[in-house]
């Protein structure tokens, strides 16, 4: 059977004059006893035969049921591994990559970079979890912890470590964000952000409240995705950029395209504004900016034409940080729900001139459109189910877990009908 221990500091034949085995140039040097011989396994050294023999026939064994593993393959630095290995080899997207990669250098690499990935265990990830919570916020720790559970489990597929230290110590709990109830806003408030607004981008509005659309999703829109006949919206596509700010078209959140049902009035709205100012040509590549390197590539990031819906005072796509900067941020300040808190100057050329800082609040971008979109179906009644569709959400379960505090008379018609019943 294939394996062996060899003795590396006496010869293996024995001298024929004295028949006694004669030191090796290797004597004193090392480790003496080195097992060999077993396919697929890299020889090892020990100080000792009984400990060569002892692995030897548990490296045979697990050999032969194809889950051997060497301890050596997992003394390779994390931040080795993530940066030689495991990165070069993925393939996510650019909306996808970008985050992620910013995320991973960061936070992961500085806090456990430089640790080997057979010496991560229950005290480095403590450490790792605390210093973590002391540079995010739990939202953040929570998918950074995930990232890394990914490499991890990588790790182990890859053979560099036996048991995924995450699954093995179970005391380590992973950061878990505060539940935050999703924002709605009021009439009289989207009324006077959409106000706010120049003339070109209040239909913006429109489509979030009216159709529960993302903010990339709305700049993306084409005229020809509004079926006006048969009074409903197809949402095909999104307007996304790299880390680099160049512009591409993808699929939607988790490639989901969905049709939406249109309101009569916003489909009167939406005429108006395109009456007004007419769609735009936009030509982008789609789903990766990248110049392509094979002809599968060239075929997937074909470049697609869409007449936009809004667009510029230019007659360009919108690029979403000088919207948000220039246009929703001085709507939500003119509508008071944000404050101006300074000022910054900006130099071009020989003119200076001066922008207003606004409050930070997240939970007023344009993502409160979609919120509010929710809170009105729910709150007229309207079926999770058929919500769940509208929003491009994977499940009904998700639609709950976001918007169940928008349901105020649940169960309410269900205790009623029980009552009738029970009486009758």
């Amino acid at each position: 059977m294939a394996g062996y221990v060899e003795d590396r500091w006496l010869k293996k034949r024995p001298n024929k004059a004295t028949g006694k085995r004669e030191r090796t140039k290797q004597w004193g040097k090392g480790k003496r006893y080195r097992v060999k011989g077993i396919p697929g396994v890299r020889d090892r050294s020990f100080n000792t035969s009984e400990d060569a023999k002892s692995w030897l026939a548990v490296a045979k064994a697990d050999s032969r049921r194809g889950e051997f593993h060497d301890p050596r393959d997992g003394s390779i630095l994390l931040a080795d591994y993530i940066e030689r290995e495991w990165w070069p080899n993925q393939s996510y997207e650019p909306s996808t990559a970008a985050p992620m990669r910013s995320r991973i250098w960061n936070h992961i690499i500085p806090l456990l970079g430089s640790t080997p990935l057979v010496e991560i265990d229950a005290a480095a990830l403590r450490a790792f979890k605390a210093g973590l919570l002391s540079r995010v916020a739990d939202s953040s720790a929570e998918v950074i912890w995930i990232h890394l559970s990914t490499i991890l489990t990588a790790a182990v597929e890859d053979k560099r470590l036996l048991k995924h230290p995450m699954k093995v110590h179970r005391s380590v709990k992973r950061p878990k964000r505060q539940e935050k109830k999703a924002k709605a806003w009021s009439r009289p408030t989207v009324d006077a952000v959409r106000a706010g607004l120049q003339e070109r981008y209040r239909v913006a509005v429109d489509l979030g409240v009216g159709l529960g659309l993302r903010q990339g999703e709305a700049f993306a829109l084409d005229e020809r995705d509004i079926d006006f006949d048969r009074g409903v919206v197809h949402v095909r596509r999104q307007l996304r950029w790299d880390s680099r700010g160049r512009p591409y078209f993808c699929l939607p959140k988790r490639g989901k395209t969905r049709t939406v049902l249109l309101p009569p009035n916003l489909a009167l709205r939406v005429r108006e504004h395109l009456r007004r100012f007419p769609a735009v040509e936009c030509t982008l590549p789609w789903r990766n900016p990248e110049p392509p390197r094979t002809k599968v590539e060239a075929r997937q990031r074909k470049p697609v034409t869409v007449r936009l819906l809004l667009s510029t005072s230019q007659g360009n796509r919108i690029f979403y940080k000088t919207w948000n900067e220039r246009s929703w941020r001085p709507a939500l300040a003119s509508a008071g729900v944000v404050g101006v808190v300074g000022e910054k100057t900006a130099r071009h050329g020989g003119r200076v001139r001066r922008h207003p800082v606004f409050e930070l609040s997240r939970e007023d971008m344009f993502h409160v459109l979609r919120h509010t979109y929710a809170s009105v179906q729910l709150e007229a009644g309207e079926s999770v189910v058929s919500l769940s569709q509208w929003l491009g959400h994977a499940s009904p379960a998700i639609t709950l877990e976001h918007y169940a505090h928008f349901m105020p008379g649940a169960g309410r018609r269900g205790l009623a009908a029980i009552d009738i019943w029970l009486a009758a």
